[in-house]
């Protein structure tokens, strides 16, 4: 992306995908089959500073730019989306911790979590709330120097493997609005904090996705991410604005994983004495692909920017994030369509990113929700302008 990156950040995205070519593909497909953790990618991935990208100085010393961290997340997916997943929610709280935390939470977390000696995730989801984050009914009741925090989240990824859980709870239960009761607790597992079960999913293998339960954890008051109760929503938005991005970048590199395998193949496979990327409708199905690609791509990268800019990006994100996951999942479909029965073989890795591609609708928000609150934006930035 010339002219979007320092030749430092190239260099990094470079790294990052001869990696992926090198170390990641050749062996993805037995590891995901399996559904065996890639213990060893993870550390490689550490050794790359890919846990560190978004923790900046003095914390640590290999943070980028949000667009080199979008391109980066693009070619981990490229390899095995289930890589990129594992930096996302990590990637999230460092964004979170390094706007609104304390000096001493800063200086706690931030330089285990840029070497990744410590892994951190997000726990926002509950079983019968969904995408209603405002309906959650996990609780943090003070009691002296302690909150006592008792409830479940469900979806959380690496649950098992992370030594810091930034935790979306209700501090006020009765505050009204209800957004104004709600807080960021920076839990580290301990007593009473259990992984339930780990839930059986579709695709995004390898990496565990589970049920926690907090029963009657007690976390120190100096957990409370800020210092002050009450802002953990409107905090945990602003994080989300990077964890969408990262999903947006996931679809990017799922969808080109996808439409280079195709190309590849229709390059190959002859059909009527000829390579069926010559017959009209395959060629089409290569078209539309790179096209859609190309415009996630660029939509991404425009939200990434207004995170650089420190500006807003809550539209732009939301944006970025329904059209790429829409893409990826069609663009996944027609890389099957163009390789025939092969695309539906487990010898062929078209059918993984189809089985992938999904997550990203219904990650981060669901793209009905985000339809909601984009239209939502429009309209108050519109009246906003004409004001």
């Amino acid at each position: 992306m010339p002219g979007r990156l320092t030749a430092e950040e190239q260099a990094v995205v470079e790294v990052v995908a001869e990696y992926v070519d090198r170390d990641v593909r050749p062996v993805v497909r037995e590891l995901e089959q399996a559904g065996s953790y890639p213990e060893k990618l993870i550390d490689q991935m550490k050794e790359l500073g890919c846990f560190g990208l978004a923790v900046p100085p003095p914390y640590g010393e290999g943070s980028v730019s949000t667009v080199c961290y979008a391109l980066v997340t693009e070619e981990l997916a490229r390899g095995w989306m289930s890589l990129a997943g594992a930096v996302g929610g990590h990637t999230v709280v460092a964004h979170l911790l390094t706007a609104f935390g304390t000096d001493d939470q800063r200086q706690r977390y931030l330089p285990a979590m840029a070497d990744g000696s410590v892994r951190a995730t997000m726990a926002l989801t509950e079983a019968g709330g969904g995408s209603d984050l405002q309906a959650m009914r996990t609780t943090a009741r003070r009691d002296g120097d302690a909150y006592v925090v008792s409830g479940a989240k469900m979806w959380i990824t690496n649950a098992r493997r992370s030594g810091l859980i930034a935790l979306l709870c209700k501090t006020d239960p009765e505050a009204e609005p209800r957004h104004r009761g709600i807080s960021i607790l920076l839990v580290e597992p301990g007593h009473g904090y259990t992984v339930s079960r780990d839930l059986g999913k579709l695709g995004y293998r390898g990496v565990e996705s589970c049920e926690v339960v907090f029963g009657d954890v007690r976390v120190p008051t100096g957990a409370l991410l800020g210092g002050e109760e009450g802002h953990g929503f409107a905090q945990m938005m602003r994080g989300l604005e990077v964890g969408r991005i990262n999903v947006a970048a996931r679809a990017v590199g799922v969808g080109r994983a996808a439409y280079e395998d195709a190309l590849r193949y229709a390059e190959q496979r002859e059909a009527f004495g000829k390579p069926i990327w010559q017959h009209q409708s395959i060629g089409n199905y290569l078209a539309d692909m790179a096209t859609t690609l190309q415009a996630a791509r660029l939509l991404t990268l425009a939200a990434a920017e207004r995170v650089d800019a420190g500006e807003r990006a809550d539209l732009e994100a939301g944006m970025a994030k329904l059209f790429a996951s829409e893409t990826a999942m069609q663009v996944t479909l027609d890389a099957i369509r163009v390789h025939g029965g092969y695309g539906y073989s487990t010898e062929y890795d078209v059918e993984r990113y189809f089985r992938d591609a999904p997550l990203m609708i219904v990650g981060e928000g669901t793209n009905e929700i985000q339809r909601n609150l984009i239209a939502r934006q429009l309209v108050e930035r519109d009246l906003r302008l004409r004001q």
